[in-house]
């Protein structure tokens, strides 16, 4: 697979957004379907899943108490 096809794979599989259901305003999220580590972030009525790096550092900021970005830093042991 090409650098630029297992990358577009991979933002996908990390990055998903959760539905609510607009009647009962609520989510759904299987956990046993979930098999790496993750963060969910609710801001303004919506809801983001992001899957943890192996290595590194997931930094979520803020401003004015919303969330403004979501940033990950990866590493690898040398």
């Amino acid at each position: 697979m090409n650098e630029a096809a297992r990358l577009s794979n991979e933002n996908t599989i990390r990055l998903q957004n959760i539905d609510i259901d607009p009647h009962t305003v609520r989510m759904e999220v299987n956990i046993m379907e979930m098999h790496d580590p993750c963060v969910i972030v609710i801001c303004n009525g919506k809801v983001k899943l992001r899957v943890l790096p192996p290595f590194g550092e997931y930094k979520i900021t803020t401003h004015q108490g919303k969330v403004k970005r979501m940033r990950k830093e990866e590493g690898e042991e040398f």
